[in-house]
């Protein structure tokens, strides 16, 4: 029987020629598929942070219909503003959180959310358009096309989440969205994030390269990664819960909670609507990740390649930076600039630790005599 492989697993692990995954040949569109990958990574890479401005600055509600087509344009006319606002004013969250809400701001809200939606189209449109010019082009290597289908279901399951948790804010009585549908399209988008992350490593280097680099993989340092890869996914699972029902407001101390370890409140039920649980939780996963983290740096340094051992000392740093932004957030009370700062930090350690883990798998030969090894 087979063994389990990671979602994120290296492709062609298994040499088996051309079809195992592999880029065979010096005309097989390397460059130009990588450099489709690298636009699209880009792209998410903003989409994560705006969407989680959209969350922070209360946005996510001001446009309360989904059209595909034609939600593509803004309100074009005084008329049509109207109308828009006249739709939000009758939801829930018009009426109960913010009844005294003018146009102007009216309108600051609906731009965060038209953009993000907006945004997302564009990443849709991007896959699309350079997949088929790719296609066309005959560029796209043997064994990849399954693997960009996949990215372009999980783009488009990716914009369904969208509404759905949109929708769940829409329904009476609600003046957010449900933060497990929250957490559910920040999963979502790490997801992508990491098959987009994972294919630009490999495309960056020769098949040949690979081929022996692989030979020489780390096998338990690349597993440690790994490890590191999925507590972070469950971390940012978890930051999701707690942004979704304003949990990091309730509790702006550290390393207590408003002077308890664990507040007595915390055992009053409802799970995952409990603020003191999750924030709770949320912060006992940061002290594991970085107990584990530290670990897995000491085994990196003791790498016989320079690369592989720089790539764990720059996860190293980063995990110690994203800890440190975190606390900052909790005193702040999840106020926007370090809650912001914080989602960007663990987009950049999520980066920093597949690349660990590539190299890990995939190390970069070093010369003695220059000085590389």
């Amino acid at each position: 029987m087979a063994a389990k492989r990671s979602i994120f697993e290296e492709v062609g692990q298994k040499v088996e020629g051309p079809k195992a995954g592999m880029i065979s040949g010096p005309k097989a569109g390397r460059g130009a598929v990588r450099a489709w990958l690298i636009v699209i990574f880009l792209l998410v890479a903003v989409m994560i942070p705006v969407g989680g401005l959209t969350r922070l600055t209360e946005s996510g509600l001001s446009i309360t219909e989904w059209n595909l087509v034609m939600g593509t344009l803004p309100p074009l006319s005084e008329a049509d503003w109207a109308q828009e606002f006249a739709k939000y004013q009758d939801s829930s969250q018009g009426k109960n959180l913010n009844p005294n809400m003018t146009m102007e701001q009216f309108k600051g809200i609906y731009w965060w959310e038209w953009g993000h939606r907006l945004l997302g189209r564009v990443i849709g449109l991007v896959w699309a358009v350079g997949f088929a010019g790719l296609a066309l082009a005959r560029k796209i290597p043997p064994g990849w096309s399954q693997r960009f289908w996949l990215l372009g279901a999980l783009i488009g399951l990716q914009g369904l989440i969208g509404w759905l948790m949109v929708h769940s804010g829409l329904k009476e009585g609600m003046i957010s969205v449900a933060n497990v549908w929250l957490a559910a399209h920040l999963g979502g988008a790490f997801v992508i994030f990491g098959f987009i992350a994972s294919w630009v490593f490999q495309l960056g280097r020769s098949e040949t390269e690979l081929m022996v680099a692989r030979r020489a993989g780390e096998k338990k340092l690349a597993v440690k990664a790994t490890g590191l890869m999925h507590f972070l996914f469950l971390q940012a699972i978890l930051g999701a819960l707690v942004a979704g029902i304003d949990a990091g407001q309730y509790y702006p101390t550290w390393p207590d909670m408003n002077g308890a370890f664990l507040p007595p409140e915390a055992l009053d039920g409802a799970l995952l609507q409990n603020p003191a649980l999750v924030q709770f939780v949320h912060r006992m996963m940061a002290y594991v990740i970085l107990a584990y983290g530290i670990y897995a740096w000491v085994k990196g340094r003791a790498s016989p390649h320079a690369s592989t051992r720089r790539a764990f000392h720059w996860v190293l740093a980063a995990l110690v930076l994203q800890v440190v932004l975190g606390i900052v957030t909790v005193l702040a009370a999840a106020a926007i600039h370090p809650a912001i700062s914080h989602q960007v930090g663990a987009i950049l350690l999520w980066v920093l630790v597949m690349r660990a883990r590539h190299l890990a798998a995939a190390p970069i030969q070093g010369s003695i005599r220059k000085g590389t090894a």
